[in-house]
């Protein structure tokens, strides 16, 4: 009962609804800190996973990386690239993206990998080039894990995102932050909340992404 009383006290607090503070200002922030990253992690990872994954080469190096970024602290990444380079917008994109890369790897070139085999070689047998075949073949095949890899990488990099607030930046975890420091708890479980909320948001959204993108022959395969 008490965490619902801290949410009625926190979403009842009428200079949140509007201004600097307000939610809506905060979920623009943490909305731009979380897109930018993600567009950051997608544009390093699906070239490196298309080249791997349609060669069928790098299996174990991939692997590995997958696991070393699973195991990263980022908040202790934060706070060490905050101390050498200030407090920047580059010291909280860094652990964001160094985040979201694997899950987008590792589930865009198993993808491609898992790409039927004759398929391929049919595709090949009716005078494709190699890129023709992964843009037309193994790219529409895979896109239901790809999306998948895209939307683990969303999730992670929204949730992540409150730790912005601790070198001074935005978004939700602001009121994680500074409600910790003034022993406002309401703020804390507000804070919470809302990330929790556009954690959901976004599996929503990837869900609708599903739908559209991939061809109804794919999904009824899957």
């Amino acid at each position: 009962m008490i965490l619902f009383h801290y949410f009625r006290t926190f979403f009842g607090e009428s200079q949140l609804h509007h201004g600097y503070d307000s939610y809506w200002h905060r979920l623009a922030e943490h909305c731009w800190y979380s897109l930018i990253a993600l567009i950051c992690a997608a544009v390093i990872a699906l070239p490196l996973a298309f080249l791997t994954g349609h060669t069928g080469r790098g299996d174990a190096p991939i692997a590995g990386l997958a696991a070393v970024g699973r195991a990263m602290p980022s908040l202790g990444l934060l706070v060490l690239l905050a101390v050498k380079m200030g407090l920047n917008f580059e010291a909280v994109l860094i652990p964001l993206v160094a985040l979201a890369v694997p899950p987008i790897l590792l589930n865009t070139h198993e993808g491609i990998r898992g790409v039927d085999q004759a398929t391929v070689d049919a595709a090949r047998g009716m005078g494709m080039t190699p890129l023709q075949i992964l843009l037309r073949v193994e790219i529409p095949a895979a896109l239901p894990l790809i999306l998948g890899g895209l939307r683990s990488a969303s999730v992670q990099i929204v949730a992540t995102a409150t730790i912005a607030a601790v070198v001074s930046f935005g978004g939700f975890g602001r009121y994680v932050v500074d409600g910790l420091y003034e022993y406002d708890y309401a703020q804390v479980a507000g804070g919470a909340l809302l990330v929790a909320l556009l954690s959901v948001a976004v599996l929503l959204l990837f869900a609708l992404l599903a739908r559209v993108l991939v061809s109804p022959g794919v999904r009824r395969r899957q």
